[in-house]
């Protein structure tokens, strides 16, 4: 097996065991809600004037698709709807109060979960934490590339 083989591997066991020691907790803290409706509530806490198309091209995915988590989202009572004065075309995003509650208590367990992990992190050189972000750093910049080659691909097949 080579060298990239192993990476990814690792990469993908990594996550694999993250999820699992994480997924019970998780689970029974966030009851009822989905983890894409966790995720949107944690985009949208974290980045202002949140609207459809920023979620999805954050978590790619169809508008249509975050347009039906949302939808949920505002009938739980997790999230609310605003325009702004100068745009009364655009929809935006925000928490209500209830919204918050779950954005904090999901925001717990993340610090949880990395005290849990602590002592790994902190035999890590700040010369390999900069070593292992550029290396994410420049896959993610690779990804990005190859996403928008396939999305123009996906495009042009769509309208032959």
């Amino acid at each position: 097996m080579n060298k990239e083989d192993q990476l990814i591997i690792g990469f993908r066991d990594l996550y694999n065991k993250m999820v699992l020691l994480n997924k019970d907790k998780m689970e029974d803290s966030l009851k009822g809600y989905m983890p894409s409706e966790i995720h949107c509530i944690e985009y949208i806490e974290k980045n202002a004037d949140s609207n459809v198309t920023k979620l999805a091209e954050s978590f790619y995915m169809t508008r249509s698709a975050i347009s039906k988590i949302t939808k949920k989202l505002m009938e739980k009572g997790l999230v609310e709807s605003y325009q702004k004065p100068d745009n009364k075309k655009e929809i935006y995003f925000r928490l209500t109060k209830q919204g918050k509650v779950i954005y904090e208590i999901h925001e717990d367990l993340h610090k949880e979960f990395q005290e849990r992990d602590k002592t790994v992190f902190e035999q890590v050189t700040k010369e390999q934490f900069e070593s292992m972000l550029r290396f994410v750093e420049n896959y993610n910049r690779h990804l990005d590339a190859e996403i928008k080659k396939y999305a123009q691909i996906g495009s042009r097949n769509q309208s032959e």
